[in-house]
């Protein structure tokens, strides 16, 4: 009898967590991007903040699982009203045939676009704060959210936010940063943000290279990665970190020798002693926070 109760409470827990339905989020707006969506995850009672959780995949794919629905489920657990985004990405088509040579596909400023969007619906809905959390790829996204915030990009749409795009928080797991310095630079995710011509322009390089464009405004920032990093070179967060730390940024800076790239909430891909201690680091960190 006492297993049947301790099965049928496991089975709430898990359906307090569920995935609400999927929000498309510019159904009603110029812009026709039907497969942009937000799933929520939502605690028991009030959430303490608001997440938007948007998963890494060179701004090609995205990994929905590792880090996305696991690290919701996760953040849900915690008191924190999650919410995933599938945002525009490049694409694999793309990938194999470099189709957007010939038309424009998906590319920047698309994928900030999907990004302020969700920001500016979920700060109509709740009042607690709001934070932006992304992986690799998605760290950038995460970190253009929190340096580009008084660029609308929603006015191509005719959509004119009345309420803040500024994330109060901002954490990035693993996250590409420079698209300018070639020694560091992940190249399959400046592909994917830029597209086939504008990758070799410069200007377009430093003006989404993330090291150079921290504002005295920016919001505080939690950084993770590791220096064995084989995908994303860890230098990516050395940069953030110092143009951080020169604008005097509150932000936390995580960097662990061991590890690798792509763990996200999956606690099969965690090390012992390293990784599979960072989600501990965040809590610590965001419960220190004062916003």
């Amino acid at each position: 009898m006492s297993m049947i109760r301790s099965v049928c409470i496991s089975l709430l827990c898990l359906l307090c967590f569920c995935a609400q339905a999927q929000e498309k989020i510019w159904e009603g707006t110029a812009c026709r991007s039907k497969q942009v969506t937000l799933t929520g995850y939502l605690p028991e009672g009030e959430p303490k903040a608001v997440v938007v959780v948007c998963p890494g995949g060179s701004y090609h794919w995205l990994d929905h699982e590792k880090e996305g629905t696991k690290v919701a489920r996760w953040l849900a657990q915690e008191g924190y009203a999650a919410y995933v985004l599938q945002y525009r990405t490049a694409g694999v088509l793309e990938y194999l045939t470099k189709y957007r040579s010939v038309v424009r596909g998906y590319r920047h400023p698309d994928m900030i676009c999907d990004l302020q969007r969700s920001i500016q619906l979920l700060r109509e809905r709740y009042s607690c704060p709001l934070g932006v959390m992304g992986f690799s790829a998605g760290g950038h996204l995460a970190v253009m959210a929190g340096e580009f915030y008084q660029t609308n990009f929603l006015e191509r749409y005719g959509i004119e936010p009345e309420v803040f795009l500024r994330p109060d928080f901002v954490a990035a797991i693993y996250p590409v940063v420079t698209l300018a310095e070639e020694r560091y630079v992940h190249r399959r995710s400046r592909l994917g943000l830029l597209g086939e011509w504008r990758q070799g322009k410069q200007q377009m390089r430093d003006s989404l290279s993330l090291e150079k464009h921290v504002g005295a405004h920016m919001p505080p920032v939690f950084l993770l990665n590791c220096t064995d990093d084989p995908l994303v070179d860890y230098h990516n967060s050395v940069l953030l970190d110092s143009a951080l730390g020169a604008m005097r940024i509150p932000h936390l800076y995580v960097q662990m020798e061991n590890g690798g790239h792509g763990f996200g909430a999956d606690s099969t891909r965690m090390q012992p002693g390293t990784t599979d201690t960072w989600q501990e680091r965040f809590m610590d960190w965001l419960l220190n926070m004062s916003f």
